[in-house]
């Protein structure tokens, strides 16, 4: 990759690295502030960064930790992006919906009752016996 260059412009790299799809998107991520380098919020699109430095990109639903490997020289495959940075960023805890769209189980009687238990709240309350005529 490019070595012989000291720094690049943050939005040419979160272009390289496939953060963003497009390198105006990138320019306005870091013109909004919602860019860091080393903990500094930059709102210049021609921010420099160089290697070794730690960058972290505020998105819609999570948020991004990357340590500057290389400097990129082009726009590249996934794994070639993959080669620029370190991924820094913690693991993210899964939600009560992310578990259900994944097919996890919940603790019984946790959550809303079943088409089946509203039925038998209704036999009970109309005086039958719930769950006994099935």
């Amino acid at each position: 990759m490019n070595t012989g260059a000291l720094k690049q412009r943050i939005d040419k790299w979160l272009f390289f690295t496939r953060v963003v799809k497009s390198r105006s998107l990138a320019a306005k991520l870091a013109a909004g502030g919602r860019v860091r380098i080393n903990r500094d919020k930059i709102d210049q699109a021609s921010h420099g960064i160089k290697i070794g430095d730690v960058v972290t990109v505020t998105l819609d639903r999570r948020i991004l930790i990357y340590k500057v490997r290389e400097l990129g020289e082009r726009r590249g495959s996934f794994p070639e992006a993959q080669l620029l940075y370190e991924d820094l960023t913690p693991p993210a805890e899964k939600t009560e919906e992310q578990m259900a769209a994944a097919g996890e189980k919940r603790d019984a009687g946790s959550g809303r009752p079943t088409k089946r238990d509203r039925r038998a709240t209704e036999r009970l309350k109309q005086g039958g016996s719930g769950f006994d005529e099935f």
